[in-house]
């Protein structure tokens, strides 16, 4: 992460959350801002974009700004995306090095955030790519999430990739 003026990280991260993609690339090419540069709540365009907007993620990303940045609470890009369903969000940073299997502060993975959210494209999407074994900070797997929540097509899912039946 780039400190370079909260100033410039202020206006790179206002145009990222309000998904101008031609305003975000202007200043990374012509200005040569850093993609991580951190705006005056510490965080990169990246940490506040418009999820949905996926033009952005690819052209911050195709910039260099690192898709595994953590806020202080451990939550990454990939953890945002599952939690507000952006498929297409998601698999951008995915395509750019971001890992699915990083656990915020409270032990989750994105596939325990995309479960709880009842995101299931999100879901399977992500169930092959992670540690399916992978427990929280309470001990819970995606799986008992699942279970959790009554839903039945991720519990099935989950279950069949695990190569498990409760059945």
């Amino acid at each position: 992460m780039v400190v370079d003026g909260f100033g410039r990280g202020k206006s790179l991260s206002a145009a990222a959350a309000r998904g101008n993609v031609d305003a975000v690339r202007r200043m990374l090419q012509d200005h040569r801002l850093q993609p991580d540069t951190l705006n005056e709540f510490g965080k990169t365009a990246l940490q506040v974009m418009m999820m949905g907007c996926t033009s952005v993620a690819r052209v911050l990303l195709d910039h260099g700004a690192d898709p595994n940045v953590q806020d202080r609470c451990g939550v990454t890009p990939a953890h945002d995306a599952a939690r507000t369903g952006f498929l297409d969000t998601l698999r951008v940073l995915v395509e750019h090095g971001a890992s699915v299997n990083v656990p915020d502060h409270s032990g989750a993975l994105p596939l325990h955030t995309a479960v709880r959210e009842g995101h299931r494209d999100v879901v399977e999407y992500l169930a092959p790519l992670s540690d399916l074994g992978h427990r929280d900070g309470r001990g819970v797997t995606a799986l008992d999430t699942a279970r959790d929540a009554c839903a039945l097509e991720m519990v099935e899912l989950l279950e069949r990739l695990m190569g498990t039946s409760s059945h």
